[in-house]
């Protein structure tokens, strides 16, 4: 099922948020980049939903392989890429989609069929989170955008106590994030994230890390352990490798940054004019 790729011709549509737009691939694969006021959001292939083509996206999908999920919640919902993913690997796994823009779902839902054992909802990811019995889930992934910006209030500890709390004991939390020169939002998010978990790692590429370029953070946590040897393994062999900072690294990544609360969030650094289609 899903939609068959049309010759070169892109799919648009008005949806809450301004515009979205599904881009097919012009390399022959049956696949599709859906942007969303110009902001690649996901990349798709629905012939293999094992190909994640957005290298944040293959940290994520690195720790769906080392940790296999049984229940995942998705806060941000896009195309589905890692839904797509996780169905493929773990066709038991039951996972929730939470995602703000119900015509952003109904575009997907119509365009791109998500996979069975997909439950989506229209919400924002708090008021999600809010509702979720304590313990529900072995993952929890944050990845929302307004645009090309992480909105303010899912950048507060208050937040990460939500995602702490609907997590099970050894549950795991992943946030993804963009941040540029200078870096203090990603240094503050890895506080953030730190002051909840006792076990925290963020990935990066070693140009992003150095604030060289403006790029996504991966930030990754639990209360009983992370696999950092094979996430080190996995993300130092990507097409374009990446680094995993944990321990001493981390803090001195940290720094003296502080930790964000409700009352001091703001939206994360816009990206450069041209890069992420801004």
């Amino acid at each position: 099922m899903g939609r068959q790729r049309p010759d070169t011709e892109a799919v648009t549509e008005s949806i809450d948020s301004g515009i979205a737009e599904l881009v097919p691939d012009l390399g022959g694969r049956n696949s599709w980049t859906l942007r969303v006021n110009g902001t690649p959001q996901s990349h798709v292939d629905l012939d293999d939903p094992s190909y994640l083509e957005f290298e944040y996206v293959r940290r994520l999908g690195h720790l769906v392989d080392l940790t296999a999920p049984s229940r995942v919640l998705h806060l941000g919902g896009g195309a589905l890429t890692l839904a797509r993913y996780v169905a493929n690997l773990l066709p038991r796994a039951s996972q929730q989609v939470a995602e703000i823009d119900a015509g952003l779902i109904a575009f997907v839902r119509r365009e791109l069929p998500p996979p069975p054992r997909v439950r989506i909802t229209t919400g924002d990811a708090r008021e999600v989170l809010a509702r979720a019995r304590p313990g529900s889930f072995d993952l929890i992934v944050s990845d929302c955008f307004a645009g090309a910006r992480t909105p303010a209030h899912l950048t507060s500890v208050e937040y990460v106590h939500q995602v702490s709390a609907a997590l099970a004991e050894d549950g795991v939390y992943a946030v993804n994030i963009g941040d540029g020169n200078g870096l203090q939002f990603a240094r503050s998010q890895c506080a953030t994230v730190r002051s909840v978990f006792e076990h925290v790692c963020v990935l990066a590429e070693p140009g992003v890390f150095r604030g060289r370029r403006f790029g996504n953070f991966v930030i990754m946590a639990a209360h009983h352990g992370l696999p950092l040897q094979q996430l080190t393994r996995a993300t130092a062999g990507d097409p374009f490798p990446g680094r995993v900072e944990h321990g001493t690294g981390l803090t001195k990544f940290i720094g003296g940054a502080p930790v964000t609360t409700d009352a001091t969030a703001k939206l994360s650094p816009a990206p450069p004019s041209g890069l992420w289609g801004t």
